[in-house]
């Protein structure tokens, strides 16, 4: 039996001139991919498949980002920028059912042959000032990251993405002079209603679509982030009809958001939720999968107002 070849004993990440210099042929690279000992993130760039396999979905695709830069030898003095969802990704803003091909914005359109097959270049211009460096990579700004992501993504994908910029500090007056420079351009629309009906206080894509969804549905509007005091603490509810004392509370985080409370977390969440429901609030609790069984979410909330 043929013994396996062994991977440096340092770093996580290499291209393939770096496995060949630790003196990893060609054949000894497939052998540690098809072991599972190996993970081909791209064309020339592996990762260890031990750390990848501790790495959760969103961080994946941040890594496939920084794997492309360090597989292409991309530097902050490059000719291209980061863009799009890549520059969503690098910024940390929430995505949704969003690809993970690399975008990349350069000032004259390359050849389909030089950027590959997870590449897509774009060439809208774009001033300095819309370029910053993050981690040794050329990046486009908040605010030009969600512009350009409006116009290939649909209104809800814009929205999530619009609340997340705007908490993380974007300037909505940029993003609204930005729209108003692309009158004609596809997607100018989603831009301008998502700007419109944006809520920095929202915490995960989640509560981005609640709040859509209700909205949508043309069901009374609740308040956002509402915080209560009860014999057990302060809870602070997604949403809340405070007149009704109805209270919205999104659970997909676990899943979905890479964030899972611990046990203790858990344990305080539900024992002010209990004192609350002992003053009368009543609690609607609504999954990922609640967001598209909109009539059946439809009659849970107008049950719980009309109880």
């Amino acid at each position: 039996m043929t013994q396996l070849p062994s991977l440096p004993a340092t770093g996580n990440l290499w291209r393939t001139d770096q496995l060949r210099a630790e003196g990893l042929n060609s054949r000894a690279v497939r052998q540690l991919v098809s072991s599972g000992d190996l993970v081909r993130l791209r064309h020339g760039c592996y990762i260890r498949a031990a750390v990848w396999a501790k790495q959760s979905a969103s961080l994946r695709s941040v890594q496939l980002v920084h794997a492309h830069a360090y597989g292409t030898l991309t530097t902050s003095t490059g000719g291209s920028v980061y863009s799009h969802t890549s520059a969503a990704r690098l910024h940390g803003l929430f995505l949704w059912n969003a690809d993970d091909m690399i975008h990349l914005l350069f000032r004259v359109r390359p050849s389909r042959e030089r950027l590959g097959k997870d590449v897509r270049g774009h060439t809208r211009p774009y001033s300095d000032a819309e370029v910053l460096t993050l981690n040794g990579l050329r990046v486009t700004t908040l605010e030009r990251t969600v512009v350009d992501c409006a116009l290939m993504l649909d209104y809800r994908q814009t929205l999530i993405l619009m609340d997340s910029a705007l908490r993380l500090g974007a300037d909505a007056g940029l993003i609204r002079a930005a729209a108003d420079g692309l009158a004609g351009y596809r997607g100018v629309r989603n831009l301008r209603a998502a700007l419109a009906n944006a809520d920095s206080r929202a915490e995960s894509a989640g509560e981005t679509l609640t709040r859509e969804l209700i909205c949508r549905l043309k069901l009374p509007t609740p308040e956002a982030q509402v915080e209560v005091y009860s014999r057990a603490g302060w809870y602070r509810l997604d949403f809340a009809w405070k007149e009704k004392k109805v209270a919205l509370e999104f659970d997909g985080k676990v899943k979905y958001f890479d964030y899972k409370p611990t046990a203790e977390v858990l344990f305080q969440e539900r024992r002010r939720e209990k004192a609350l429901t002992e003053d009368g609030w009543l609690f609607i609790r609504v999954e990922w999968k609640d967001l598209f069984r909109e009539q059946e979410f439809k009659q849970r909330v107008l049950a719980a107002l009309r109880r």
